[in-house]
């Protein structure tokens, strides 16, 4: 028989990287404009931190494929699980299908096309079909994918970030670097691009998810957290400050954004553009497979539990896979595509990935409660890896996350003043519909599973007459 391939903590550590180090929202995140800085700084500290750490514990201590979903149903039982499950899977989908327009995006760009919509669908479709083939095999069968991936997302960020400063050096700033410029503002525009930077943090829990396939995971998973950590904060903020100096933010697209950057740093597109564009195309296609084996095994675990629909459960006997997930994202993403020159909006890649990025966030949410609800109701359990800190710093450490979640989903999905309503009325219509489709599986599924259980308990009762007779 054979051996089945095991990641080291090198792969580890890339993995890391590439789920965490999600390159086309750097764009977005740098239209905050100069005070990015000052978030990146502060929800290092108040987010990334603190969600890495007890991203470790429960990865380590709860070390089934269910992940997030598993902890939160543990702690509070199968309705919000099922939430949880719902949420972290719908992202995924329209997360390709923001992907998938971005990589047609940036091809018309680089290699100067004049492609119809017809075209562009057809690229997206097998951009889209593409990945979801790629996703219905184990991830360590394709870590190669993944190890080029996390390198190419290397090379554009310090590409960028080196370019950032000649042109700082020799040509000037873009934009406002003062003292004054690096602190928030607080306007509605920028608060609202917060959540690409929270969203920008999130991964580790899918880095977990490959316990089975390391070799010493209770070492190996707080190691690749600690180490792709650092690196990836560091990459971050290196390229930030490299778009930064390219691009005024105020005229920063949110989906060309990068190319841009290495366009002006340059001046025009050359060969090296193409290659950056080429590396970022790849990425993108990278970015969703590292992804997939976290989302296909929390549905397919929900979908077991009657939580999810049937279709989620269904598995290729071959490798164990999810196939029915992963079959599933690739239908709604093309969906999504084909129906997009029918959106009335001028940005469909910000539109699908603006919702992409709440539906995420919705489903982390309920994760910090849900550790210290573990560490309450179940203090014997073994913790390979545990959050240091007595009870008061325990809950600061889980409700500050949990707060910044709530604070920048209300700051991304409701408009506050007119200007924002064309662009946020989508995303909260978007999310609501989201919230009811999931709530009408989670009904279907209580059928089900009380359905189940009365079964089981007339075979328990017949089993019962049959032994006193």
């Amino acid at each position: 028989m054979k051996e089945k391939k095991k990641f080291r903590l090198f792969d580890a550590v890339l993995m890391a990287v590439v789920v965490i180090l999600v390159v086309e929202s750097a764009a977005p995140a740098a239209a905050i404009g100069s005070s990015q800085f000052f978030w990146w700084g502060i929800l290092l500290i108040l987010f990334f931190l603190p969600y890495g750490l007890i991203s470790a514990e429960l990865g380590t201590t709860y070390t089934g494929d269910g992940g997030i979903y598993d902890w939160v149903k543990m702690a509070f039982g199968r309705r919000w699980g099922a939430r949880v499950a719902w949420f972290y899977w719908i992202n995924f989908p329209i997360w390709m299908a923001s992907l998938a327009v971005l990589f047609t995006e940036v091809m018309v760009q680089i290699f100067g096309l004049n492609l119809g919509t017809p075209a562009l669908i057809i690229g997206q479709l097998i951009f889209i079909w593409l990945v979801t083939l790629i996703s219905c095999y184990p991830v360590s069968d394709s870590k190669w994918i993944l190890n080029i991936a996390a390198f190419a997302k290397v090379a554009i960020m310090v590409c960028l970030g080196i370019l950032g400063i000649y042109h700082a050096v020799t040509k000037g700033m873009a934009n406002d670097f003062s003292g004054k410029a690096l602190l928030p503002t607080f306007d509605l525009n920028s608060l609202s691009f917060i959540s690409v930077i929270l969203f920008n943090f999130l991964g580790f829990e899918v880095v977990t998810t490959l316990a089975s396939d390391m070799e010493n995971p209770k070492k190996q998973i707080p190691q690749a957290i600690i180490y792709g950590g650092i690196l990836i904060a560091f990459f971050y903020l290196f390229a930030a400050f490299g778009m930064g100096a390219a691009v005024p933010a105020d005229q920063l697209s949110t989906s060309g954004g990068l190319i841009d950057s290495f366009i002006l740093l340059v001046g025009g597109i050359n060969p090296f553009v193409i290659i950056i564009g080429i590396l970022f195309m790849y990425t993108l296609a990278a970015n969703l497979i590292s992804w997939a084996l976290g989302v296909n095994y929390v549905a397919f675990y929900a979908a077991k539990n009657h939580d999810m629909p049937k279709v989620f459960a269904k598995e290729n006997p071959k490798n164990d896979m999810p196939v029915g997930a992963s079959v599933i994202n690739g239908i709604v993403a093309s969906i999504l595509v084909i129906a997009a020159p029918f959106i009335p909006n001028e940005n469909i890649f910000w539109a699908f990935f603006a919702l992409n990025v709440v539906a995420l966030l919705l489903s982390y949410i309920m994760m910090f409660p849900a550790f210290l609800k573990l560490r309450k109701i179940d203090p014997n359990k073994e913790r390979p890896f545990k959050v240091p800190g007595g009870p008061v710093l325990l809950k600061i450490m889980a409700y500050v996350p949990l707060v910044l979640l709530v604070i920048t989903l209300f700051f991304s999905t409701i408009p506050l003043s007119s200007s924002e309503f064309s662009e946020k009325i989508p995303i909260l219509i978007g999310t609501v519909a989201a919230a009811l489709i999931g709530e009408c599986c989670i009904r279907l599924g209580d059928k089900e599973y009380n359905k189940k259980q009365m079964i089981k308990q007339n075979q328990q009762k017949e089993s019962l007459e049959h032994e006193n007779n």
